[in-house]
Order: structure tokens, then sequence, then C-alpha cells
């Protein structure tokens, strides 16, 4: 049987975070878990693309956006099942057999790792509390909590959209809370956008964003706005 995983990892500029997210990859390819990697990029000035060429990576270029990048990472996929990663995001020390298990247990469902940031502030565990708490009660995570589903499943729901914000949303949105499973153990994610806006002033703004998506804004206005200063 064919290695069923693959590891979709959109990526601007991400070298410097890069190298811990594809370490971490490793136990899983130890397994025979991952099938492949693909690297979607859109339009780094890095080394993305000898980083692609080490690690045996697949490297395709997009239009930057990360819900373009994912749909394209996608669409070139040949793995069972999909694993969207962000990339200044690590997997935990034994993913792959959470991995697995979910696989073998549920394979008609979205699997999802709690969250955690690389920081020992106090407003790190706060934000990360809401995230999991907000994952945890609506069936709502992100996609830095890495996004675990099988290939058919994510095409009969249609895919990531090709909008600039909110795609993740919209994805889980479709996949309806019946479809979307809790897996245990916790990502580690960057806390760099955090601490560079401000733990309060960036969680203000990621909630009021969320907020107005379900309201109808339209995600090409709603990414304009968050790029604001």
């Amino acid at each position: 049987m064919s290695a069923p995983l693959s590891v979709v990892i959109p990526t601007l500029d991400a070298a410097e975070a890069l190298g811990p997210t594809l370490e971490a990859l490793v136990p899983g390819l130890a397994a025979g878990l991952i099938r492949e990697l693909i690297l979607v990029d859109g339009g780094s000035s890095d080394e993305i693309e000898a980083i692609a060429d080490a690690v045996g990576a697949e490297l395709i270029r997009t239009e930057p956006g990360r819900g373009v990048q994912l749909a394209a990472g996608a669409d070139a996929a040949r793995g069972n099942w999909l694993l969207f990663l962000h990339g200044d995001t690590r997997l935990p020390p034994g993913w792959q057999d959470r991995v697995r298990a979910h696989i073998e247990a549920h394979p008609d469902a979205a699997g999802y790792f709690g969250l955690r940031f690389d920081s020992e502030a106090a407003m790190a565990r706060v934000v990360a509390g809401w995230a999991n708490l907000r994952a945890r009660l609506f069936a709502l995570p992100y996609g830095d909590q890495a996004l675990l589903l099988p290939n058919v499943l994510y095409c009969q729901v249609g895919g990531y959209p090709a909008v600039p914000l909110m795609e993740d949303v919209a994805l889980i949105r479709r996949l309806g809370r019946k479809r979307v499973r809790r897996l245990p153990g916790y990502v580690t994610t960057s806390a760099e956008r955090y601490v560079r806006a401000g733990w309060v002033r960036r969680g203000g703004r990621n909630l009021t964003t969320l907020a107005l998506y379900f309201l109808g804004a339209s995600p090409a206005w709603l990414a304009e706005r968050y790029r604001r200063p």
C-alpha cells in the first residue's frame, strides 16, 4: 500500500521558519505515512527553490494568496489524504501515530490539532486558549492548527476558495460540525506576528475579522482591512 498522505505547505518568504516545520515531518516519512511534500510558493525572494530541492519537495508557483496556494497544492496532490500545514507551524511529537489512527478510525472526517504558540507570554496562552475553545465549541479550527482530511471529502465540499482571507473558515464551514474532529496533541506555531503587532491588537483584529466575515463582509475587503497598520 502506498503512503496515503500529501502534505501541502503554502510559502511566501518563509525560508527562515521552514526548518523546524520540515524537521517535524521526518517521523511521518520514517513511518511510511507521507507520500509527497508540496510547497506552494506565492512569489518568494528567498531560497525556497533550494529548500524544495534539498528535501525532495515538489515546488509549485502561484499568485500570492493562501487560498489560491492551498487550492493549487491540493489540485496537484496524489495522496488519498491531505494535510495542510502552515510554514511556521510544527507538528507535535508522535503526530504520525495520531494521524494514522484518525485515518483508520474516521475515514470520512477531517481532523485538526490543538494550538500552542512558541512563546512563554501570558497572552500567548490566552490567545491559544481562545483558539482551542473556538475550535471545540464551534468546530471551527483555523489553518494554523493543521487540517487533515480525505482528498475525496475535500473535493466533495469544493476545496479551498481562491480568496485572499478566511479560506480556512470557508472550507471548515462547508465540512460541517459532524465531519470535523480534534486530534490529540498540540501544534506549535510562531508568535512572531502577534509579538510584532501586539497580542491584544492582533487578537482583537482576528476576532473582529471573523465576526465581519460571518456578517457577510467580502474576503477581499477583509484582507485589505487586515493589512492596514
